[in-house]
């Protein structure tokens, strides 16, 4: 007899939810168009947020995964002398966040999946539509088709990502916004994971310079706060905005990179996706028929402002600063420094980006 809830897709969000699902009582089953085992093989590194270490530590996985706490966010801008710090112990939590390999995070949560006995199969492709007999679909893998019911910004921008050594980091992550693009360094372990965003046309050459020559470049882009000595092999990812306006259907559900990609600036998107998990497991919890249209449509109501201020924010965060005009600059220097003397408002940023819309 088949599950009421199947998944396709087995990396982090897949597996998140199907164990998610199981705490709240509802059966489900995995499958993944990948061989098994395929997301622990992934190399980028990913922020989590202090809320998204909650969910995972309700999944019961947390403890399993390397992670390196974030206890200060430095923002500041090229050219500009304002700058704004925000700090866990302001915000009395452990950390703001963390900085983990995504193939760490998913080697953790398909231990817990094998623990729970949850049934997986991979090597198996299904179709837009198929059901095979489950009450609900969720789909958990792929990226945002293009569609009416798409919203979509291509920002002309892609992502330089390596890792990058120099002296000891506190802990402090540095979030650089600069007229090609932001730049950002996560502490990770012993070093710094780099994100280096540049116009695509430029992408692929950026990456292939010479370490030296890359690092110089680098070093430029974020200013003499923070020193570094040696950098590693360079990724090249193209950056853009794709969010469906509805992420249910009939008796469907679209998650993670399914139903939504964002720029990676401020590190909103694996965190939505917990969140969006979360949601979407107690909506269901314990239901006879967890596709019935009422409830999906509960979730989708449940979860629309989080997902659509997640986009916007990312998005008015890439327009407003990538750009050197003058008076604008001169407008978010002392944007940055008035927030940084207004505590409330720090709290109120700081929360957002640990919960979510609707972290107050």
């Amino acid at each position: 007899m088949s599950e009421p809830v199947l998944i396709v897709g087995g990396g982090p969000a897949g597996m998140a939810l199907a164990l998610a699902l199981r705490r709240n009582g509802v059966a489900s089953r995995i499958v993944d168009a990948r061989p098994r085992g395929a997301a622990q093989s992934d190399a980028r590194i990913l922020a989590l947020s202090h809320g998204s270490r909650l969910s995972l530590e309700m999944l019961g996985v947390w403890q399993d995964i390397p992670h390196t706490p974030i206890a200060t966010v430095h923002v500041s801008q090229q050219g500009s002398l304002g700058r704004t710090l925000i700090r866990a112990d302001e915000e009395g939590v452990p950390a703001l966040g963390y900085v983990l390999a995504a193939g760490a995070l998913a080697a953790a949560l398909a231990a817990a999946v094998d623990a729970a006995a949850i049934a997986w199969r991979g090597e198996t492709k299904v179709g837009p539509g198929r059901t095979a007999g489950e009450s609900l679909v969720v789909h958990a893998e792929g990226h945002v088709e293009d569609g009416p019911d798409v919203r979509r910004a291509d920002y002309g921008q892609h992502a330089v990502i390596c890792m990058a050594r120099g002296g000891a980091h506190g802990n402090i992550a540095w979030e650089r916004f600069t007229p090609a693009g932001p730049v950002a360094l996560l502490p990770c372990r012993a070093e710094y994971a780099v994100v280096l965003t540049c116009p695509a046309a430029d992408g692929a050459r950026i990456a292939a310079l010479p370490d030296a020559d890359f690092l110089a470049l680098l070093q430029a882009r974020c200013g003499p706060r923070v020193r570094l000595a040696g950098v590693g092999p360079r990724r090249v990812y193209p950056l853009g905005l794709r969010l469906r306006k509805t992420a249910v259907g009939a008796r469907a559900v679209w998650i993670g990179n399914a139903a939504q990609t964002l720029h990676p600036v401020a590190g909103q998107g694996f965190n939505l996706a917990l969140r969006d998990i979360i949601e979407l497991a107690d909506t269901l919890s314990a239901a006879a028929d967890p596709g019935d249209a009422r409830l999906l449509a509960r979730y989708a109501a449940r979860r629309r402002l989080d997902r659509y201020a997640a986009a916007g924010f990312t998005d008015a965060l890439v327009r407003l600063f990538s750009n050197d005009l003058a008076p604008l600059r001169h407008l978010r220097g002392a944007g940055l420094l008035a927030l940084d003397l207004c505590a409330p408002a720090r709290r109120f940023l700081a929360r957002r980006m640990m919960f979510g819309a609707r972290g107050w």
